[in-house]
């Protein structure tokens, strides 16, 4: 039985976490202990000491040394998030103390990708010292690290969440899309196609239930059309592009900020398809009565200030 977490809480200390990490990456108690400073005795005793804390087991004894077992792999990766979280309270810290810098982590889907590195390069120009990390991913995704504080902000659309009502949100962007295919495509030199003469060509599109995916379904439902049955599905932009450079009949459909992006390098080329249905707009999203930091302010102020802000 797992003891509660306010025994958890005043038995654990971060030196055992080390050691826990160090255990992971050497295999060995050995060379585990020489890493964290201790003793072999010594870190015979402290692994024990976490065991017991948790009540239960770890590691799997073998001939090869300490091997994690599941609860043990799961241990370990929460104890190098808190090695990683310490790093960063370090680089805010500095940051403050410099009076400049800070730490900004901002999560963000594959359209909106433009728009973040906008905002991005110009409170960069502001704060040449800051420190960022871009996490892209789905909406869903996204607003489960926004949940575990992992980020402080995420571009997304909290309407995929059962309860929308746990975060913030402002409508920054409203999204356009386009169909994009390879420069080679048998229809990329027509001046008008229509949503039929696609209904065959092979798709490359998000995962059933994403805005996007809902959007292009609803799009051949309402022109009577069956929706394509071979789909290769991604919420990887480099995927989609990769495909569509290796296979010339296949079509995707992105934003249109990031379909002109790629087609001003040549990589795609935009159908002359105009979609009836409209996506919904992005949200600039924090968890609901969420402090945030002075950085995660500024940069929200670069999207009330910027041109296309709604």
């Amino acid at each position: 039985m797992l003891p509660p977490l306010s025994s958890m809480l005043s038995r654990l200390r971060l030196k055992q976490l080390r050691l826990l990490v160090a255990l992971a990456d050497h295999g060995s108690l050995l060379r585990a202990a020489e890493h964290v400073g201790l003793t072999q005795p010594g870190a015979s005793k402290s692994l024990q000491e976490i065991e017991s804390a948790l009540g239960t087991e770890l590691f799997l004894r073998t001939n090869r040394g300490l091997e994690p077992n599941d609860i043990g792999h799961c241990v370990i990766r929460y104890a190098r998030l808190i090695e990683t979280d310490l790093a960063h309270l370090r680089e805010d810290m500095l940051g403050i103390l410099q009076g400049h810098g800070g730490r900004l982590s901002v999560g963000v889907i594959m359209g909106a990708v433009p728009l973040l590195t906008e905002a991005l390069s110009r409170l960069l120009e502001k704060r040449p010292a800051l420190s960022v990390e871009i996490v892209e991913d789905t909406s869903g995704h996204l607003l489960t690290l926004l949940d575990e504080g992992r980020l402080d902000l995420a571009i997304c659309r909290t309407s995929i969440s059962q309860r929308p009502h746990l975060y913030d949100s402002i409508d920054i962007h409203d999204e356009q899309l386009a169909v994009v295919a390879n420069v080679k495509h048998p229809l990329a030199g027509r001046k008008r196609i229509a949503l039929p003469d696609l209904a065959n060509f092979r798709w490359v599109v998000y995962s059933a239930n994403m805005p996007m995916r809902l959007l292009l379904e609803r799009e051949f439902h309402e022109s009577g059309l069956r929706f394509p049955l071979y789909l290769l599905e991604t919420t990887s932009a480099f995927t989609t592009l990769s495909l569509l450079q290796r296979n010339p009949s296949m079509v995707a459909l992105l934003s249109v900020d990031v379909a002109r992006f790629c087609t001003r390098f040549g990589m795609t080329t935009i159908l002359p398809l105009q979609l009836q249905s409209r996506s919904e707009p992005y949200q600039l999203v924090s968890r609901s009565n969420s402090v945030l930091s002075p950085v995660a302010k500024l940069f929200v102020e670069e999207f009330r200030a910027a041109p296309d802000a709604r």
